[in-house]
């Protein structure tokens, strides 16, 4: 949303690009480091550093800085009072029972799908998939669902210029052949990857619509391909995932 001038904190929005710069590539961060993340000069990098860390956002050695478990606080907040997780968890329980397998719902933040709800066995399928987990959307059949919904001058933005890592031996990185598998995730509505974001893995995704139609998220499962080879997720796990979403259009 654009907003006047006049009302942009430009403090406000450099703190939070110091909070940004933290991902899982780089979990501790010195002041030059998050200067040159953030976009910030050292000394105004340093600053904010020590300001959230006197906040309690974040921990500090005295050199390095790290997130600090307050941080959660925004996460866990959203993950109560937004809307689309209560409305999604029951279906992810109901489908989680019924096949035994990890159904989750996931959103797109940039160059990631976050997952905003999730339900199915303690055993861990996939590295990361909790609450809040922010997994690389070229890779993952969620991820895929959302980019393929988006218009198309929004989704040659997000190409642009863009490279797509290998993660493992089947990724998609060349991104002719990427446009082409996001063409065939349109047409079809639904997406299927196989061990692209980890070996091992099989990830099945729909797209989650409001009753205008616009997708809002996708629905997602995982499976082991011991548990579940393709033909079964294509013909057994597709529809049940389809009608879910069917079940869920109504409520949104």
């Amino acid at each position: 949303m654009a907003i006047a001038h006049a009302d942009f904190i430009e403090g406000l929005a450099k703190g939070l690009a110091v909070l940004e710069s933290f991902d899982t590539e780089r979990q501790r961060l010195n002041a030059t480091q998050t200067a040159q993340r953030a976009g910030l000069t050292r000394a105004a990098a340093r600053r904010h550093l020590l300001t959230l860390a006197h906040l309690g956002y974040l921990e500090t050695d005295g050199s390095h800085f790290w997130l600090a478990p307050k941080v959660l606080r925004f996460s866990g907040s959203y993950l109560a009072s937004a809307r689309l997780p209560r409305l999604v968890q029951p279906t992810l329980n109901r489908l989680a029972a019924q096949v035994q397998e990890s159904f989750s719902a996931a959103v797109l933040d940039g160059d990631e799908v976050v997952i905003i709800a999730r339900s199915g066995p303690t055993r861990v399928l996939a590295y990361g998939l909790h609450l809040g987990a922010r997994l690389p959307a070229w890779a993952t059949s969620t991820g895929r669902v959302l980019l393929a919904a988006l218009p198309r001058p929004a989704l040659a933005a997000w190409m642009k210029g863009r490279e797509l890592p290998r993660l493992t031996p089947h990724t998609v990185t060349q991104p002719r052949a990427f446009r082409e598998v996001l063409d065939t995730v349109r047409r079809q509505d639904w997406c299927l990857a196989s061990q692209e974001h980890e070996i091992g893995v099989h990830a099945l995704a729909v797209p989650l619509r409001d009753l205008q139609g616009h997708t809002i998220a996708a629905l997602n499962m995982i499976a082991s391909p011991q548990r579940v080879d393709l033909d079964a997720m294509r013909q057994q796990m597709l529809p049940l995932l389809q009608d879910a979403a069917r079940e869920l259009r109504s409520l949104l």
